[in-house]
């Protein structure tokens, strides 16, 4: 079924998997994720050759025509896929070797975004997830899992509990750097991206 709609990817899980799966978390155990006061935070939605809970496996590649013709502004930022809850905008959305690299910023003017600024930046959430339409996928007699090998991006979701564990919003302590003031986003984006 190539052509279903994939929204809501965090809140459905095989029966008998736990929401808790473990995560070990880069820039020390419980890192928080790091957002700055304007809030600018980055990321990685997907991760190339990871299964996530739901037996999906993105391929290289996949984002690709995507994010072509949409570009990231046109790509939607929620909360948990709903899509009467935009929460933001996506700065700079790119393929790098490891997956789906994000620079975002919530929109501090939003309640919902305050609220989640406050949540992430205690470190109570740090998910992310993608909301997409499988365009060519291949499912993998042998071990069950599927391959999808191009999607239409739709949108980005910053969630509780991500379907692939390890699709988050970056640690604070990764190696990159502080974020610092949104008056740079431009250039921030720019340097940012280019280092993934």
């Amino acid at each position: 079924m190539p052509n279903a709609l994939h929204f809501g990817r965090s809140a459905s899980l095989p029966a008998g998997r736990s929401t808790r799966a473990p995560v070990q978390k880069s820039g020390g155990a419980g890192a928080a994720p790091r957002i700055d006061a304007e809030g600018y935070f980055d990321g990685y939605a997907s991760l190339f050759g990871v299964a996530d809970l739901g037996r999906d496996v993105v391929m290289p590649g996949a984002f690709r025509a995507s994010l072509a013709q949409r570009t990231a502004i046109g790509v939607k930022q929620l909360w948990q896929h709903d899509p009467r809850n935009p929460v933001g905008e996506w700065l700079e959305i790119a393929e790098d070797q490891r997956g789906l690299r994000v620079l975002g910023r919530l929109d501090l003017e939003l309640p919902k975004a305050r609220e989640l600024h406050r949540l992430i930046t205690r470190g109570s959430v740090d998910g992310l997830s993608i909301g997409f339409k499988a365009e060519s996928e291949k499912r993998d007699l042998e071990t069950g899992l599927r391959r999808l090998e191009k999607l239409d991006l739709w949108e980005i979701s910053i969630v509780s509990f991500p379907l692939l564990p390890q699709a988050r919003i970056a640690p604070r302590g990764d190696g990159r750097g502080p974020l610092g003031s949104g008056a740079h986003a431009a250039a921030f984006s720019r340097r940012r991206m280019a280092q993934f």
